[in-house]
């Protein structure tokens, strides 16, 4: 089982790509239902096998979810997933320094 630290080196990761941050801030926006593949496609204007290849890069990165609903795949944000990383990246703030953040 991968350490905290490696779970959220691996998010980070998925995320250091501009097209996977655009797709997953469309995602975000989309709220809880997500948003279907054809409907990001059209947002970030990519072929249907590039775009696959990202959104199985942030499913597996744990920061979106899919669903199929027939023959129709969305995608939703793990809003939990993100929460932690983002308090993680805040876990400890200026513990080290003598200043409040």
């Amino acid at each position: 089982m991968p350490s905290k630290l490696d779970r959220h080196a691996e998010q980070l990761a998925a995320l250091g790509h501009p097209v996977r941050l655009n797709v997953l801030r469309f995602v975000v926006q989309s709220g809880p239902e997500g948003a279907p593949a054809g409907e990001i496609q059209e947002h970030v204007k990519l072929a249907a096998s590039t775009l696959s290849h990202h959104l199985k890069r942030l499913v597996d990165a744990g920061v979106l979810k899919s669903r199929e609903e027939g023959t129709f795949h969305y995608y939703s944000a793990d809003y939990e997933a993100l929460r932690t990383l983002t308090s993680y990246l805040w876990e400890d703030c200026c513990k080290r320094g003598t200043t409040c953040c």
